[in-house]
């Protein structure tokens, strides 16, 4: 959610030929009440949102839920929503304040009160699934509310503690409709967000309309949205070139991406230089194949992100050298520094220090969809071009691909990541803290200690050498390597207004900016 730069490729112009005027960019008498159609090829975790840290299942929580703290498109520093008002209490950033708004309500029709706030964070660490949220919480200590204030006491500072409220980890759940230590099953959705979930059917499509009793920082709910899921880019490019969907995003395939026409009137498009990254992460337990750092800085030294880039997805993204993206404070390329381009020969030189058989045998998993194949492919011809690794690759459906690294079932697998808040902080702790949500078994003691370092100032430009010093640690140890920066494509009908608001290259969907015109 970091302050982006949207490049608008094409908008319908304003023509100045006879009978071809601006009535076009105006709502006419006849407009359609049917629903906006998005098409996307993400998935949804769980609609439960104590169940799911994903860009599929949080796009839909921030229109299904309400947190006490929000971002508007483009903000970096958040803004009350279902809360009245919120601050940091004292100068030790470890006590944090917030005043529930008195006129919110659960889509059932029940008021939402501090306690129902308190019990969804204390749901949400109790419960701490494997691909659930608790990460971005690890210095949460006690919640004490008070009428309509809850008080947040950490056991760290934590500067960014209120952007992390902002996210999908910060949904406001209804007691009654979901339970105190286990997920919610079924698909209902008691939320106080913007809409309103009429119905859903899994991987298939969630039809959500205005929620009248929202009440919030949005001034105005949008139209009815009709999401359709689908299996894949090529299944989303069929439906979008049939008619099928009004919005597509996340993803069309790379090469009908590329060749995109910013001067086809029937479409609009929009470019956002997102902070999508794509990471090569591996299993570093005791007792598997890359627990070796030896092993994975060889690793580090095959991958060449040049095919990557302009083979597989068409220049749609770039090569990323950093585990912290262009665009954010602290960045740098560590990975280019200490590893400027393929070595074979220096690679077989640490796996030889290492002691490993060559060729090491190694499983590559990844999610089950045509975007990640062609991508798989690559890396995999790259490891074992020079009789260095034998790759078992594994194709996953995306829940059971979560939950198998997860458990360690992968010595090497590909994991997208989007931002969670405009900060270099959500690339350090949920990907290389203590218990992250890669599950790869990294620890690092020192990693730890700087990843502290890094949350203790509110002015975010003191935290820069830290993060620094923290990528080149990564750089060093070779807990994932990174592969590259994503642009973020939103591509509508032009009979669609509002779909350069969509996203702004993280992971909310602001659906009410959606009309027709």
């Amino acid at each position: 959610m970091r302050l982006v730069r949207i490049r608008i490729l094409a908008i319908l112009a304003v023509l100045v030929i006879a009978g071809f005027g601006a009535w076009q960019l105006l709502p006419s008498d006849e407009v359609s009440d049917a629903p906006i159609v998005v098409g996307t090829s993400d998935e949804v975790t769980s609609l439960d949102p104590a169940g799911a840290y994903d860009a599929g299942s949080w796009a839909i929580y921030s229109n299904l839920y309400q947190s006490l703290m929000t971002f508007k498109s483009g903000a970096i520093v958040p803004e009350p929503d279902a809360a009245e008002s919120c601050a940091f209490i004292g100068q030790k950033l470890q006590t944090y304040q917030c005043k529930l708004r008195g006129d919110l309500t659960f889509s059932s029709g029940r008021k939402v009160t501090a306690a129902d706030v308190k019990y969804s964070f204390e749901r949400m660490l109790k419960i701490e699934t494997d691909v659930g949220p608790a990460v971005l919480f690890p210095s949460l200590d006690t919640i004490v509310t008070e009428g309509r204030t809850i008080t947040f006491n950490l056991s760290a500072r934590d500067a960014t503690f209120p952007q992390k409220l902002a996210t999908g980890a910060g949904s406001i759940v209804d007691p009654t409709q979901y339970p105190k230590d286990k997920l919610r099953t079924g698909n209902q959705v008691d939320g106080s967000g913007p809409y309103v979930l009429k119905s859903y059917e899994p991987g298939v499509r969630a039809e959500l309309v205005p929620n009248p009793k929202y009440r919030g920082a949005l001034k105005k709910t949008g139209a009815p949205v009709d999401i359709r899921y689908f299996k894949g880019s090529d299944e989303l490019q069929t439906a979008w070139t049939a008619g099928d969907v009004d919005v597509t995003h996340r993803q069309l395939p790379a090469d009908r991406l590329s060749a995109l026409d910013p001067g086809d009137p029937e479409q609009r498009v929009t470019e956002a230089e997102s902070a999508e990254i794509r990471n090569l992460v591996f299993n570093v337990r005791s007792g598997a194949p890359l627990a070796d750092k030896k092993v994975r800085q060889a690793i580090a030294w095959i991958i060449d992100r040049g095919p990557l880039v302009s083979d597989v997805y068409k220049s749609t993204v770039d090569p990323l050298y950093s585990l912290i993206p262009q665009g954010y404070i602290g960045h740098s390329t560590p990975f280019f520094d200490a590893y400027p381009e393929p070595d074979p020969v220096r690679a077989r030189k640490l796996m030889e220090q290492a002691g490993v058989e060559i060729p090491l045998h190694i499983t590559f998993a990844h999610r089950d969809d045509d975007a990640n194949k062609e991508e798989t492919a690559e890396l995999v011809r790259q490891l074992e071009k020079d009789g260095l690794f034998k790759v078992t690759e594994k194709a996953v459906e995306w829940q059971a691909f979560q939950k198998g690294y997860a458990a360690g079932a992968y010595d090497a697998y590909t994991v997208g990541w989007l931002p969670d808040y405009p900060d270099p902080d959500t690339f350090s702790q949920p990907l290389v803290g203590r218990d992250s949500s890669l599950h790869n078994g990294y620890v690092s003691t020192r990693m730890d200690a700087l990843i502290a370092a890094t949350q203790q100032f509110g002015d975010r430009s003191r935290t820069s050498a830290d993060f620094k010093e923290l990528q080149e640690l990564v750089g060093e140890d070779v807990p994932l390597v990174p592969l590259w920066q994503k642009k973020d494509y939103v591509v509508s009908k032009s009979t669609v207004s509002g779909s350069q608001y969509l996203s702004d290259g993280t992971g909310i969907w602001r659906l009410w900016e959606l009309s027709r015109i």
